[in-house]
């Protein structure tokens, strides 16, 4: 008997658990910037780069998951050159490696945990995040601070190459994110 009792309590708490609520990110309203280093002086280019699709889920008031997908092809700078440049094979080879994902795997604290794939590199990344939820709309922002070499990005890297002098590029660059999502009727992917 204790046994039918145990089972049934184990089937009643899968059943009343709440359902995930599904966000789905709108890729024109966020925004994602990026700014890279020299390792001498103070240069620091900073550009955009544009969220393709993204989703969250949320189980009660904690965020739960995500996946988010970023059109490496859009990676932009004011200067053209610097652009194609960072497009090309030295950096992002967006022709071979058109996107990149990051996949959340939970929100701790304030610490979002989760993979970055990167050039088809995929690596561990955890960086702090504020959830704003307002009705039906989640706002997830941000700072991750990326080591482009674990990506194979090894371009004037002094990690790398020696004599750079004030050629040499710092191996990290930080993401800046402002994810804006809605809350959708549709089930989690």
């Amino acid at each position: 008997m204790k046994t039918f009792f145990a089972l049934l309590l184990t089937w009643a708490s899968f059943a009343f658990q709440t359902a995930p609520l599904v966000y789905q990110a709108d890729p024109v309203a966020s925004k994602l910037t990026w700014t890279g280093h020299a390792e001498v002086g103070s240069w620091a280019p900073a550009g955009t780069v544009q969220l393709r699709r993204g989703q969250l889920e949320v189980v009660g008031h904690a965020l739960r998951k995500g996946r988010f997908e970023v059109d490496m092809r859009t990676i932009a700078h004011s200067n053209t050159d610097l652009q194609r440049h960072l497009q090309g094979t030295d950096f992002f080879d967006v022709a071979q490696f058109p996107t990149a994902v990051f996949e959340l795997r939970e929100v701790v604290g304030k610490e979002a945990l989760g993979q970055l794939t990167l050039r088809g590199i995929t690596k561990p990344l955890r960086f702090p995040v504020t959830v704003t939820r307002t009705g039906r709309t989640l706002r997830v922002q941000g700072t991750a601070t990326v080591d482009r070499t674990q990506y194979g990005v090894r371009f004037n890297s002094s990690s790398f190459f020696q004599n750079l002098g004030d050629q040499a590029i710092r191996n990290d660059f930080q993401l800046t994110f402002d994810l804006v999502a809605t809350a959708g009727a549709g089930p989690a992917q």
